[in-house]
């Protein structure tokens, strides 16, 4: 299809699981109405941000995927011929945990998984604690409506995932994240970052052509505000929406998926890629010997 319509639910969250889940349900429901064809949720939409602090109660939190959450998706994907992209906190084994997101086709069909590759360890943000990094790779799905490809919150700021991702063959780099400004913070840093982050994001849709969808949830918690924003960038940078700071939102865009082919055309980075001169990448610093 060329022209598809995404979903975003930007939302605040509360420390009953259940109830979130309830939440995001009836806001995937309410964007289907509205025409959304794929619908993205923040990351680790279905509790608060655990990841403020080391605590072990927090791993109760997890659960297989597939597995509750996932089947109950799958049917809402299949009765409202949607794709849900959602983002959960896995249990893979006894002790080990990722930060992961399922795809669910627009039939109900479990598509698979991406894990975070990136995982940071930043006061208010002790991820390390409780996610192993990904180890599946990058991925893009093959959904009804498009062929995505989904990277998670600290992901953003990494180009390699973003251009991996693309040259596999997405046709729009879904960013599900949980990001927010410390409460003790001036207004001249919060704008800064939040700049920073944005424009991360959309120079992943110049450099590659695509479109990025970034989805961020909104409310305060344990210190943090965090800072909704959630937008939609074209394959030129383009800004096609930009959600408030601190309101729940539903959007709903239109994209027209043949601008990577015109946008590719006139700036034609990907054909002049010189890939015999980028073995140094694989390196974590180029030192002298």
């Amino acid at each position: 299809m060329s022209n598809v319509k995404v979903g975003l639910v930007q939302m605040s969250c509360t420390a009953n699981k259940e109830q979130n889940l309830q939440k995001a349900i009836s806001k995937v429901r309410e964007a289907a109405q509205q025409g959304a064809q794929i619908v993205c949720l923040q990351e680790l939409f279905t509790s608060l941000y655990f990841c403020d602090e080391e605590n072990y109660d927090n791993f109760a939190l997890a659960e297989a995927i597939p597995g509750p959450s996932t089947d109950t998706l799958s049917s809402l994907a299949a009765e409202l011929n949607v794709v849900i992209i959602a983002s959960l906190f896995e249990k893979r084994a006894a002790g080990v945990y990722h930060n992961t997101t399922a795809v669910l086709d627009a039939d109900g069909a479990y598509l698979g998984k991406y894990r975070k590759m990136h995982i940071p360890d930043d006061p208010g943000f002790y991820e390390k604690f409780y996610f192993t990094p990904g180890d599946l790779g990058y991925k893009v799905f093959k959904t009804k409506y498009a062929t995505i490809g989904v990277l998670i919150c600290w992901d953003q700021w990494y180009p390699e995932a973003a251009r991996i991702t693309a040259l596999m063959g997405a046709e729009i780099l879904f960013y599900p994240t949980a990001i927010g400004w410390a409460t003790t913070q001036d207004n001249e840093t919060n704008v800064d970052q939040y700049n920073a982050w944005q424009t991360i994001q959309r120079s992943h849709a110049v450099a590659n052509g695509v479109h990025v969808v970034s989805v961020n949830r909104v409310g305060h918690e344990a210190g943090v505000d965090f800072w909704g924003g959630s937008f939609v960038a074209n394959p030129f940078g383009k800004l096609l929406y930009q959600a408030s700071h601190n309101e729940e939102e539903i959007i709903i865009q239109d994209l027209d998926l043949n601008k990577s082919d015109y946008y590719r055309s006139h700036w034609p980075f990907l054909r002049d890629r010189r890939i015999d001169s980028y073995q140094p990448i694989t390196k974590r610093l180029i030192d002298e010997d």
